[in-house]
């Protein structure tokens, strides 16, 4: 099975609570429609807390920009923002710790307008068990063929 390379969605909604789950399902629709079905679970966790981060300290109704990466190996989540405050992981847990608990790797790192937070996981592609022909044991034929009534 070969996967197209490097499948792709972007958007730049403003965030706010209504709007945080929203992009949490569309998140995941992308994921199914790409058959990483298994991954829908952590990487909508995972994003549902960066986004909630944004929501928390940036401000209501604030603008991001989130992209969404698969390139047939690994899925990339990212999350910019236009504050330069940069994310801190704390040591209670929660936030950026249950990030890191879902991801296989993370960062942050500064841009001119602000900051981008983001995490990825290794993601195959599901590989489909193929048919395989199925051949019975030795005498199961022979037996088929004798009657019941012979074999009491």
């Amino acid at each position: 099975m070969t996967v197209p390379l490097d499948r792709h969605y972007s958007v730049e909604p403003q965030v706010s609570a209504e709007r945080i789950s929203q992009l949490r399902r569309i998140v995941a629709a992308h994921l199914r429609h790409w058959s990483l079905d298994l991954h829908v679970r952590p990487v909508c966790r995972a994003l549902d807390e960066l986004l909630t981060n944004v929501h928390r300290h940036v401000g209501d109704d604030s603008d991001c920009a989130l992209e969404l990466r698969w390139t047939g190996r690994r899925v990339t989540v990212s999350v910019a923002d236009n504050s330069a405050r940069m994310p801190r992981l704390l040591p209670a847990g929660g936030g950026l710790s249950r990030v890191m608990a879902l991801s296989d790797s993370w960062g942050t790192c500064r841009t001119p307008e602000g900051k981008v937070v983001w995490f990825t996981r290794y993601a195959e592609a599901p590989r489909p068990a193929g048919l395989l022909p199925y051949t019975p044991p030795p005498g199961v034929r022979a037996a088929r063929r004798t009657p019941l009534a012979a074999l009491v």
